[in-house]
């Protein structure tokens, strides 16, 4: 199976082969990591008399790639992975972890974002790719809006539960630095070896190898990365600043509306 989780390199790998040896101990299953697609899914095996239960569990606690286009439905919700979003001028592309009979991605295009996200005013896509911290990988919910297996096109709005993970965080008027390919257990070491313990309200798992660390009222995210960068120098950054955005729109502006 393929799971919804990226490897970054070889040592995501070996973390994943840790991190999924914690998850299910006590079952009587046995695993092996398969390595990764040309994409970096993870792909796993999975064998033992618990085998349907340990399915189940990851399916829910990581998520599992559709892999097929086939496997897609037209009206579902589905994760995946933001691709080059600087790249484009009027659409964002997910990784939503088809890969038969060719990678297939989904597309949420600008007008979609700009009535989603931007209070439906006429917002270039690079100025809401800065506003939102979008970068590669970031992992976004989205909802398929219109499918065409022939021609191999997926069309995408962002699904419910993402808008109010960005409204809640609007609402808590605290910066979060999203931290992509590193596990928890290494951005917590971080945090601890760079002394911003006390800046830091909590460290909020955005996939497996993907984070949002949630800033002390106060704390500029941005300025926390110079240093947290050298313990994580493998990793990459990105800032959501509430303020930025309250900035940009007003704070009376309607975000975060529902397709």
């Amino acid at each position: 199976m393929t799971l919804l989780a990226k490897a970054y390199g070889d040592s995501q790998l070996k973390q994943a082969d840790r991190l999924l040896e914690i998850m299910l101990e006590g079952l009587k299953v046995e695993f092996k990591i398969d390595g990764a697609t040309s994409r970096g899914w993870i792909r796993i095996s999975l064998s033992g008399e618990d085998e349907k239960a340990a399915l189940h569990y990851l399916s829910k606690e990581i998520g599992l790639c559709p892999v097929s286009l086939a496997s897609v439905e037209k009206l579902s919700t589905i994760k995946g992975r933001l691709v080059s979003p600087e790249k484009s001028k009027d659409a964002v592309s997910l990784d939503v972890g088809v890969l038969e009979p060719g990678a297939v991605d989904a597309a949420v295009s600008l007008p979609t974002l700009q009535a989603q996200l931007g209070d439906g005013r006429k917002i270039a896509l690079r100025k809401l790719v800065e506003l939102f911290g979008f970068c590669d990988n970031l992992p976004l919910t989205a909802k398929i809006s219109s499918l065409d297996r022939e021609g191999g096109q997926i069309e995408a709005v962002l699904a419910e539960a993402q808008l109010s993970k960005f409204h809640s965080w609007t609402d808590s008027f605290l910066d979060r630095l999203v931290v992509l390919g590193a596990p928890q257990s290494e951005v917590r070491l971080a945090i601890d070896r760079t002394g911003f313990q006390r800046d830091v309200v909590d460290i909020e798992p955005l996939g497996l190898f993907e984070h949002a660390i949630v800033c002390k009222l106060g704390t500029d995210a941005a300025g926390l990365i110079p240093r947290l960068g050298r313990c994580l120098s493998s990793t990459v950054f990105s800032v959501f600043s509430p303020r930025r955005l309250l900035e940009f729109f007003g704070e009376d502006s309607n975000l975060f509306a529902l397709s």
